[in-house]
């Protein structure tokens, strides 16, 4: 079932495979933490009863984030394939994957933050605000710094989604592992790639998960 010497041939493929995925996760991570972090702080910011509260705006990101993360990935990576072909001149690739990576990220991301910053004590955003600490000071030193560990944590469960919405993405021409197990797995029927795929994916998983909960508590003083 399972061919060791052909196994040892395919290593080429299967690390470019593997660095593909690499590249469309670390290139949507780092847009949706640039991106999704200062949106998480504003829906959070501006609810009721904070220091920049404003309903309007609150509503209009609220709704524009809802939407985007209510639509399955596979159909939003073929909608966003005109844009993608305006930003990166073509459809097909890892980079190219990674445009419909980061739209569906940020969102995703941007309510992990809102929900790690909901946990503040209310009474530590308050006491900051009778001492006359701007809005500004208070997001960079009470907000982010009180949330950091869940932010991690928020940020290691992004990185969990994007492996298996990169391996989606390698159905459509993305590249990557998803792409190699469909071409080979499943086209072609090779039990050797599809078990190697997986252990691999299940790997980098696990790793991920272990390493963002280790960092996550380090930064955790409660």
């Amino acid at each position: 079932m399972f061919d060791f010497p052909y196994f040892l041939t395919m290593l080429p493929d299967i690390w470019k495979a593997f660095k593909e995925t690499v590249v469309m996760i670390g290139i949507a991570l780092s847009i949706s933490i640039i991106i999704g972090l200062p949106l998480g702080v504003l829906l959070f910011v501006t609810d009721k009863g904070l220091f920049w509260e404003n309903r309007f705006v609150k509503n209009i990101f609220g709704f524009a984030v809802n939407l985007v993360r209510s639509i399955p990935f596979i159909i939003l990576l073929v909608a966003l394939f005109p844009l993608t072909k305006i930003l990166v001149g073509t459809t097909i690739g890892p980079v190219a994957a990674s445009v419909s990576l980061s739209v569906a990220a940020i969102p995703y991301f941007a309510r992990l933050v809102e929900s790690s910053l909901r946990d503040i004590d209310k009474g530590v955003i308050e006491a900051t605000i009778a001492v006359g600490a701007t809005p500004w000071m208070i997001i960079k030193d009470v907000l982010l710094p009180e949330a950091k560990s869940t932010i991690i944590r928020g940020i290691t469960l992004t990185v969990i989604s994007l492996v298996a919405y990169s391996a989606m993405a390698g159905t459509i021409g993305g590249g990557g592992i998803g792409d190699l197990a469909i071409r080979f797995g499943y086209y072609r029927y090779d039990n050797t790639i599809m078990i190697s795929t997986v252990v691999i994916l299940i790997i980098f998983v696990q790793l991920i998960q272990l390493i963002g909960e280790q960092y996550a508590k380090s930064l955790d003083k409660r």
